[in-house]
């Protein structure tokens, strides 16, 4: 699933009749890099969610052949925020394990090795962390010696154990159990459901990732996006559009 149904207030007046995702990057609409990086890993199934200027973005990806790709599409009125669109979204997601990713956010993870990490492990979800000097500005996800996530956003307040504080690059995995811990109506995915997961003590986990990571929803961020991806050389050849 690519979350593509936000307002982008930060990138004003430029998304007042443009969808975000679709802001021109490096001659690409921005939702063609997650694209990319679900196509390298062998996704040809997704779905995107719509609302703030949704039909100019159905209209320009449509049914996802350009990007090699079968897209659906899940319509809210009224806007559902992270959790809320993932739920809604349950009944194409339920089927088998799922990755769910920013269109806001460009990355260079390998992830076919994230998928097969989260198996490995057990995982029920897997968030992709990095190292960053304003990670707190962002909200601590904090992993413990084997990557278990053991401190969400400051919860619990306490660990007896040492913890590698990181921050969320926007890709999760998930297994369809994650759906019992999920409500109806809108709610945000970090500050309802990770705790609710973490509270119940199930497997989550942070898979540690050091390459390129870019998120374009200011108006500074955007244009170094723009610049960084000019020629796309930050980019692995795997996950260019």
């Amino acid at each position: 699933m690519v979350l593509a149904a936000g307002f982008g207030s930060r990138l004003r007046p430029l998304t007042d009749h443009t969808p975000k995702p679709l802001l021109k990057v490096g001659d690409h609409p921005l939702i063609a890099y997650p694209l990319a990086l679900l196509r390298a890993a062998g996704i040809d199934e997704v779905i995107i969610n719509l609302h703030h200027r949704g039909d100019q973005l159905r209209a320009a990806v449509g049914d996802g052949a350009a990007y090699g790709l079968s897209i659906r599409y899940s319509e809210e009125a009224p806007i559902l925020d992270t959790g809320g669109a993932i739920k809604k979204a349950q009944p194409f997601l339920q089927r088998d394990r799922f990755v769910v990713l920013n269109s806001d956010a460009v990355c260079d993870v390998d992830l076919r090795a994230v998928i097969d990490w989260h198996s490995a492990r057990g995982a029920l979800a897997t968030m992709v962390l990095r190292a960053d000097p304003d990670a707190a500005r962002y909200g601590l996800i904090e992993i413990d010696a084997t990557a278990r996530i053991r401190r969400f956003l400051g919860v619990p307040a306490t660990v007896e154990q040492p913890l590698t504080p990181l921050m969320f690059t926007g890709v999760h995995v998930f297994e369809p159990e994650v759906f019992a811990y999920m409500d109806e109506g809108r709610f945000g995915i970090n500050r309802t459901t990770y705790p609710r997961l973490l509270t119940a003590g199930c497997p989550l986990y942070g898979y540690m990732f050091d390459g390129y990571w870019r998120v374009l929803d200011t108006h500074a961020g955007l244009a170094e996006g723009r610049f960084e991806l000019a020629d796309g050389r930050c980019l692995g050849a795997r996950n260019r559009p």
